[in-house]
């Protein structure tokens, strides 16, 4: 199915633009995932998006998946609420000075409860403390319908606006096959 989607580029240029969450949401950790691993990192890529048509990296190798989080520039953190995982974000440093917040979200049961500002702040935190110049993201519109809305609720700001026509399965894959 040929779809428009349109993606919407996001920066913040200074710690100082970040509007933290104060939400309070009670047994939540926020981890780094220091030992690269395929396993986790593609069970989070699938339960996070795969209602959201994340497919990009669903035909990787673990070879593949080992690489890229082998790669030093790539950083990891879990969100667990209760032990649980809950989501997570993966950061990019780039050249030039530059933190990408290259995947970012919640399980599905986990959206709603205040956990996506908390984690998101988080997240740009983190970047900043990298000794970020700028920490930028994207999302587009097969995203959840909150999430655009949520990163500039933390102060982020559009700078860069695309749409193109993308082929695309007839609906998103789902964490896996028949969970939905």
């Amino acid at each position: 199915m040929r779809r428009q989607i349109t993606t919407y580029y996001l920066e913040m240029n200074s710690p100082a633009e970040l509007r933290p969450s104060r939400a309070a949401v009670a047994e939540l950790e926020i981890r780094q995932a220091r030992t690269p691993s395929p396993e986790l990192n593609r069970f989070l890529y699938t339960a996070v998006g795969g209602d959201w048509y994340w497919i990009d990296r669903l035909g990787w190798t673990y070879q593949q998946w080992l690489d890229y989080l082998r790669r030093p520039e790539i950083e990891t953190w879990v969100a667990y609420v209760n032990g649980t995982p809950a989501g997570y974000f993966e950061l990019e440093q780039q050249p030039g000075g530059d933190v990408e917040v290259a995947y970012f979200g919640l399980l599905p049961q986990f959206i709603g409860r205040g956990l996506g500002g908390l984690l998101l702040t988080r997240a740009v935190e983190r970047a900043w403390e990298q000794g970020a110049r700028r920490v930028w993201l994207h999302t587009c519109t097969l995203d959840h319908p909150a999430a655009l809305a949520a990163y500039t609720a933390r102060g982020f700001r559009v700078y860069k606006e695309e749409t193109e026509a993308k082929e695309l399965p007839a609906a998103s894959p789902g964490p896996w096959p028949g969970a939905r």
